[in-house]
């Protein structure tokens, strides 16, 4: 029995030992430079995204039509002769980033602490979540789909308001993107964006960058904020029409009296965000 119970034991550290071995060789293969390349490609490719985004939401003050959110950021970027081409190679780069930031929340982030392991975790697998659907976003423009992003959340709303337990998780849905937005402007006023960017660290450069990050990340959270809470209200008042995401919580400043300067003032500060993620796509840490 015992020399059973050794044979288990020696059996079972084996199996063990393989299973780091996978991991570490998985870990290497997140560390080449053709995922850094994808992925820095990735971060452009967002960064692009909040510039039509801030761009639409400015021209929305003046009475121009369009969708600020990713759909309609995407639709414009399609609007050209190397449409496809440019939605093909968007996707990789957006399916590399999500690739990336998964990795950053398992293989990377097994070193960590036990507590940040956890943060790193639920931060970076909704990144990769988030990256993913944009890249699916691309690839459906590049097989030709369009769709209003508007109408999929009121659908999605919908859906989820006649589920069982579906007014809860779309109260816990809404609260979830607004305490992501409190993040971002959390981390826009700590200056916490400076661990990601060294770089320029002591420059004048690194002023001017710093002042886009705080911007940005300060406007895209009020941005998140307001789309969450139509999310909340949706659930209240058992309205699920009402949410129609980030483009129709943006689009309802403008009926309101200091809303087109609010609209303006987030419309900039979402190109200040696509200006320092573009420089933090260069020049990042990864």
């Amino acid at each position: 029995m015992r020399f059973g119970s050794i044979n288990v034991a020696e059996e079972k550290s084996g199996i063990e030992a393989a299973i780091g071995d996978a991991v570490d060789t998985a870990e290497a293969a997140s560390n080449s430079t053709v995922l850094d390349v994808v992925a820095r490609s990735g971060f452009a490719v967002m960064a692009v995204l909040h510039i039509v985004i801030g761009s639409i939401a400015v021209a929305l003050v003046l009475g121009a039509p369009g969708q600020a959110e990713p759909t309609g950021a995407i639709e414009q970027l399609a609007a050209n002769p190397w449409g496809p081409a440019v939605m093909w190679a968007a996707c990789i780069a957006c399916a590399g980033l999500a690739l990336w930031q998964l990795s950053e929340a398992t293989l990377r982030g097994r070193h960590l602490p036990r507590r940040e392991q956890l943060g790193k975790l639920i931060s970076s697998g909704f990144l990769a979540i988030a990256y993913g659907s944009v890249g699916l976003s691309f690839a459906g423009f590049g097989l030709g789909q369009r769709g209003d992003s508007g109408d999929s959340t009121r659908d999605f709303s919908t859906a989820l308001v006649q589920s069982p337990f579906g007014v809860p998780a779309l109260v816990g849905l809404g609260l979830t993107i607004m305490g992501i937005g409190v993040y971002f402007i959390v981390k826009g006023f700590g200056k916490k964006f400076k661990e990601e960017l060294q770089h320029f660290e002591g420059t004048r450069r690194g002023k001017l960058i710093s002042v886009l990050g705080v911007t940005g990340h300060v406007s895209k959270g009020l941005a998140l904020i307001l789309t969450g809470l139509l999310f909340v209200i949706a659930a209240a008042t058992n309205n699920p029409g009402s949410s129609t995401g980030l483009d129709g919580s943006l689009k309802a400043l403008r009926d309101h009296p200091f809303g087109p300067y609010l609209l303006l003032a987030i419309g900039a500060g979402f190109i200040a965000y696509g200006v320092f993620a573009l420089v933090r796509a260069r020049f990042g840490r990864m």
